[in-house]
């Protein structure tokens, strides 16, 4: 409609230049390069020996030297108030000699006020349009203080709690809210009351809002969902109003659900950061705070909320009362992944020998979200090569992709380049292996990705909920091999470790300042006392360093100590394997890639380069001897289905002849007897 709008604006734009263009040069014709002013001149000057102005307003002039000059007047009533008397004056002196023109006409004053009277109507039809759209039904002034929650009442679109996989014991809690609402009786006879307000915590895309859909489709009662940053506006007061008009709109239901997503957009802790302690959102938030648990009443609405942020909530909002439970939606265990695998792989055509629960075991670490994104390459890249099913290569291929990002092949890289990727990036494998060997090397490359030159996978086999000291010195001894085997081998340092060197600085500042892992410092927390928070997400007006300078300068010791140590102890791993480390770089300067059994190979034997390129080739050929085996199962798979759809066609073919035949046999037998019955009957 908006594109309409400017389309039709743009025309009539264009014909009204088009309009005023043609009126000038028509109003300039015939006028021989002349302006008014030189009329005026001729006049005054006594040149004029005749002149005549037809019908159509055009002066015709003949002077004295015998020139003659046309001249198309715009507005004869102004000729002749500007010239009248001096015309009549030369006439009488003589100077001219004869004229004609038309008598001037006296225009009524109420036709010379016509022109205003129509612009102020307009104006003021065109206010009062304007006015009404604004404020009448669906006017953007009149919705202002309206509420812009969306009523789930698609059946198309609904999502059940058997759509939501690795959450059970949330969908669990969840279960109550719905069980309430069918049946209150149920806890209302043993004086429990429902959680009025149901907190849903946890990292991006590990499926809060997906947990409230199901509620909404499970409850059957109504269910209003909107965004936090949907009740502020730069106006005072709209937020308020929109939260009033939000929490009317629910009570007018016997009961109903209030879905905030991302709450902390108005949540935050009041007086946090800069803007002052009165502002629009907290405007918003006291209003919040009143209609969830204040002097009116709000039995039957169930608020259910989501964050990513429940730090940097307000107390006020997370008290009993208002938000009573919180419940937290974390990163899925291998169990929960593998569940939630086999939910986006419905509508997927899988082939026989894909195996989900070993793509759980490798995606440790991902959430609901990036388990369907990985499904979703997977079926992109099965297209891409004209496949009918995804297979296992697929969803490993579109594993790495999701990890490290895709390939980029014709990036052009210098030798040199590639020869200093081939190191770091050994480096980082041998030393992974020294020192974390539940994390095993999946694959080596020094292809270009979206984001680094290369990579080193390594997958952890089991899901870990907390990390050990030694852990995180191992992390940090790992993210140091690719910088270290550089300055062995090479005699220099480049730039492609500052990843690196970022994580493990931040990983050495965490063990000294917020897990207390320092043996000299102590299990002290140091810095604000709300751990890393800054200023403009979470409470303070500025960040709070509560220690001195001289904890400060211990700190950032004990911060070198360990990454010195670690440093060494990738330096001796790598000195005590150099010649792993140059065979593994040579290989991959040669071949780009090695897989997780060709660097076993190296790291527990002796095997040359034509050795490790006849495993990755034997492997291939397994791989297309499967695709071919399963090419041949799924064509005879095809055929079968095929033929058993026949033989049920023409069995049942067969069953409708012999109906029709009984059905025949059985009408004519019908016949005979009603034959015999009217023979029977005539001879009575």
């Amino acid at each position: 409609m908006k594109n309409n709008y400017k389309i039709i604006i743009f025309y009539v734009a264009l014909i009204a230049v088009i309009l005023i263009a043609t009126a000038t040069l028509f109003s300039n014709m015939q006028s021989d390069n002349l302006i008014y002013s030189d009329i005026i001149n001729m006049f005054k000057s006594e040149q004029v020996k005749q002149f005549e102005v037809d019908e159509n307003n055009v002066l015709t002039v003949l002077t004295h030297d015998n020139r003659t000059y046309s001249y198309k007047l715009r507005d004869f009533s102004l000729f002749y108030y500007d010239l009248g008397e001096l015309i009549l004056e030369q006439h009488e002196a003589g100077i001219i000699e004869a004229y004609n023109y038309p008598p001037a006409v006296e225009i009524p004053w109420w036709v010379s006020m016509l022109p205003y009277v129509v612009i102020i109507t307009l104006m003021i039809v065109l206010w009062i349009y304007v006015m009404n759209q604004a404020t009448g039904k669906g006017g953007k002034l009149n919705t202002f203080g309206k509420a812009r929650a969306k009523l789930g009442s698609d059946e198309k679109k609904k999502v059940y709690f058997k759509d939501v996989a690795g959450e059970e014991e949330e969908k669990e809690e969840l279960r109550e809210v719905v069980e309430f609402l069918r049946d209150p009786q149920k806890f209302t006879r043993l004086g429990a009351r429902i959680p009025r307000g149901i907190l849903l915590v946890g990292p991006p895309g590990t499926g809060k809002t997906l947990l409230a859909k199901a509620v909404a489709g499970e409850a059957g009662v109504p269910f209003y969902s909107i965004s936090g940053s949907d009740f502020v506006e730069m106006y005072v007061g709209v937020g308020a109003a929109r939260v009033r008009d939000l929490f009317e709109t629910a009570k007018k239901n016997p009961a109903s659900i209030i879905f905030i997503d991302e709450i902390d957009a108005v949540g935050r802790h009041r007086g946090a950061g800069l803007g002052g302690g009165h502002d629009e959102r907290e405007q918003t938030l006291n209003q919040l705070l009143v209609e969830m648990d204040g002097f009116g009443s709000n039995d039957g609405v169930i608020v259910l909320a989501a964050t990513n942020r429940p730090d940097i909530l307000d107390p006020a909002l997370l008290r009993p009362g208002r938000f009573d439970r919180q419940i937290t939606v974390g990163y899925p265990d291998v169990r929960g992944r593998e569940e939630i695998l086999k939910v986006h792989a419905r509508e997927k055509p899988l082939e026989a020998t894909v195996d989900l629960s070993k793509i759980a075991k490798t995606t440790v670490g991902f959430t609901g979200a990036d388990l369907a994104n990985l499904l979703n390459e997977a079926a992109l890249l099965a297209a891409r090569k004209n496949k009918s099913l995804i297979g296992m290569e697929d969803l490993e291929e579109a594993m790495l992709k999701v990890l490290v990002g895709p390939k980029k092949r014709s990036k052009v890289i210098t030798d040199k380049e590639k020869k200093l990727t081939a190191y770091h990036e050994a480096g980082h494998a041998i030393v992974t292996r020294a020192v974390k060997p539940e994390s095993p090397i999946h694959q080596i490359s020094i292809i270009p990705t979206g984001r680094a030159g290369g990579y080193t996978l390594s997958l952890p086999q089991d899901d870990r909920n907390y990390m050990s000291k030694r852990d995180m010195e191992a992390e940090i001894v790992s993210l140091l091999g690719g910088r270290v085997a550089e300055k062995i081998v090479l005699g220099d340092i480049s730039t492609g470790a500052s990843n690196d060197i970022q994580r493990v600085t931040s990983i050495a500042r965490n063990m000294v300042t917020r897990y207390g892992m320092s043996d000299s410092l102590g299990p002290v927390v140091y810095g604000s006392e709300h751990g890393q928070d800054e200023v403009f997400l979470g409470r303070d007006f500025s960040t709070i360093r509560n220690y001195s300078e001289e904890t400060a300068s211990k700190i950032d010791a004990e911060i070198r100590r360990i990454v010195d140590n670690a440093y060494a102890a990738a330096h001796k791993i790598l000195e005590e394997n150099k010649d792993k480390l140059h065979f593994i770089a040579a290989y991959l300067f040669k071949n780009e890639v090695m897989d997780q059994d060709q660097f076993n190979a190296v790291m527990e034997g002796d095997p040359t380069f034509e050795e490790l390129e006849e495993m990755a080739a034997e492997k291939r050929r397994r791989s297309e001897e499967e695709n071919q085996a399963r090419a041949k199962r799924d064509e005879e798979e095809r055929r079968r289905q095929e033929e058993e759809r026949a033989r049920r066609e023409a069995e049942m073919h067969r069953s409708l002849e012999s109906g029709m035949d009984a059905y025949a046999r059985l009408s004519r037998k019908e016949d005979k007897s009603d034959k015999s019955d009217r023979d029977s009957d005539t001879q009575n």
